[in-house]
């Protein structure tokens, strides 16, 4: 069988050189063994064939993985790029949020010259959605102090600082049901009032006016503001808008329900008031 198998490749040896013979003579037009290439050219044609065809298939495959690596390289280069871009979005992104930030904090120095704006960001709240109390990173070495008032950066009133320690502040919210805020019906032949959290209320993000004077017509859609009264809040900050009125069988028990300009859901920032008389002692400088 070994030897069988031996001859066989002796005859495909021979018969493979003996075809490069001829090739290699016949491809002399001029020589008299052009009649043998003519001869084996019929027979030949099939393998001849079979050899370009698969020749041209290796050259379209070498090619097609040449162009698999072009487009590995360009994608790799592309990914690159849109890193990149995204890199410079993300620091353009930083830069406009700050830039946002200090227009916002100039707006509220124009409003409230007689203040010291304090940025502050918030760290921690209290679980649910909405949040009544919680805490800032500025506290005592920033010279944040208890009763401090705290707005947004629209200028709408969130609360005051309820206590301090060293670094952080806790910040008491407007819908908290301890809270109470002297507050303005701003309109013509308007009123005080008191801005109260409720604790119903609380779960909405809402709070409600109380204590209306008999005589003043409240209604949805009037605008409350702070007014001064009470030594911790400027007068004219907003505080939010009346979205219900609810009456009694009394005018004195009648009171409505205040959505606030602050959305305690998505607050991220506040500002802090620092009067800028305050003597850092523990009270303003009369």
């Amino acid at each position: 069988m070994l030897r069988l198998s031996k001859g066989k490749w002796f005859i495909v040896s021979l018969v493979t050189i003996a075809l490069l013979i001829v090739i290699a003579v016949s491809a002399n037009r001029s020589s008299r063994l052009n009649w043998l290439s003519n001869i084996l050219s019929v027979p030949l044609k099939p393998v001849q064939s079979l050899f370009t065809s698969a020749g041209r298939k290796i050259e379209d495959l070498s090619a097609y993985f040449q162009e698999i690596d072009t487009l590995r390289e360009e994608n790799k280069a592309l990914k690159a790029e849109v890193e990149l871009l995204r890199k410079e979005n993300r620091e353009y992104s930083e830069l406009k949020e700050k830039n946002d930030e200090l227009k916002r904090a100039l707006n509220l120095k124009d409003e409230f010259g007689d203040y010291t704006i304090t940025g502050a960001n918030i760290i921690a709240v209290e679980p649910g959605n909405w949040f009544s109390v919680f805490k800032v990173d500025m506290g005592e070495r920033d010279g944040i102090r208890a009763d401090f008032p705290v707005v947004t950066g629209s200028m709408g009133l969130v609360g005051r600082v309820f206590d301090t320690d060293t670094s952080t502040s806790n910040i008491q919210t407007i819908i908290d049901e301890e809270s109470a805020v002297s507050g303005w019906i701003a309109k013509p032949g308007g009123g005080h009032a008191i801005v109260k959290g409720d604790l119903e209320l609380k779960g909405e993000g809402l709070c409600k006016l109380v204590y209306i004077p008999v005589g003043i017509d409240i209604e949805v859609g009037d605008i409350i503001e702070t007014s001064g009264v009470g030594g911790i809040y400027p007068k004219g900050i907003e505080i939010g808008k009346v979205i219900e009125v609810r009456k009694t069988n009394s005018e004195l028990d009648r009171y409505a329900i205040i959505q606030p300009v602050a959305d305690f859901r998505k607050l991220e920032e506040v500002f802090i008031l620092k009067p800028e008389n305050y003597d850092e002692t523990g009270s303003a400088e009369q």
